[in-house]
């Protein structure tokens, strides 16, 4: 779901079924058949583990690794370690 734009930088690892998507929906009922894109962008070697979501506008910052089955609603800072749902910092890389 690629409409909105999705850059991936070098040396960048996805595991199988992760998805990433920049195509969103209005919250009001009457609006909701106007679809919104927010480009994803996802830096240089970055690992994003086995069935992740990525939601439209976020950011991935270089070095970061993304656990399996985080959903990611927030930016992620370089080097971060993110897990869960809604995905949180947990550590940095060293």
């Amino acid at each position: 779901m690629d409409r909105g734009g999705i850059t991936i930088g070098e040396n960048t690892l996805i595991a199988p079924n992760v998805s990433i998507t920049t195509i969103n929906h209005d919250l009001n009922p009457q609006k909701r058949d106007v679809t919104t894109c927010q480009p994803v962008k996802i830096g240089a070697n970055v690992w994003i583990g086995i069935g992740a979501i990525i939601l439209p506008g976020i950011t991935i910052g270089d070095g970061a690794i993304i656990g399996a089955g985080s959903v990611v609603t927030k930016d992620v800072a370089p080097n971060a370690i993110v897990v869960g749902n809604p995905a949180r910092q947990v550590q940095t890389v060293d």
